[in-house]
């Protein structure tokens, strides 16, 4: 059997060093040269849309609610202050029903506007596509 001689099976040489400017110590930078941080320490580039498909399969992974509780409950409050002259006092449990609520609302209004977009032969979703699914939903006045 004949020995490959290729170039991609040969072993590279090992790097050299370049020789020690006199007068300059290896810590000191060039003049006029800045440093480049390292390869590890730049942020990772995406191409377009990529980033989006990740975060749609981590969120559609999770049962956990998208809204924060915290301002949801304040909205809910102020909400029900314009229509009552009383203060009401709300349990923790009412608050997360309500918040389970309105994002499955939300979340099938999105998909239905999506299907509106998709059938106008577009991925970008558009205010009238929600308008759109509103409307055949017949939640017109929300």
């Amino acid at each position: 059997m004949r020995p490959n001689t290729s170039s991609s099976r040969r072993k590279s040489k090992t790097p050299t060093r370049r020789p020690q400017v006199p007068g300059r110590s290896p810590q000191t930078p060039r003049k006029g040269r800045v440093s480049k941080p390292a390869a590890s320490a730049t942020k990772r580039r995406f191409r377009p849309g990529t980033k989006a498909l990740m975060e749609i399969r981590k969120y559609q992974k999770t049962a956990n609610l998208l809204l924060r509780k915290g301002p949801f409950s304040r909205l809910v409050r102020e909400v029900c202050q314009n229509f009552s002259m009383h203060h009401l006092r709300w349990q923790v449990n009412a608050l997360l029903a309500i918040q389970e609520a309105a994002e499955a609302f939300l979340v099938m209004l999105f998909a239905d506007a999506n299907l509106c977009a998709i059938h106008a032969k577009r991925v970008t979703l558009f205010p009238r596509d929600i308008q759109l699914a509103r409307r055949i939903r017949g939640v017109e006045d929300l």
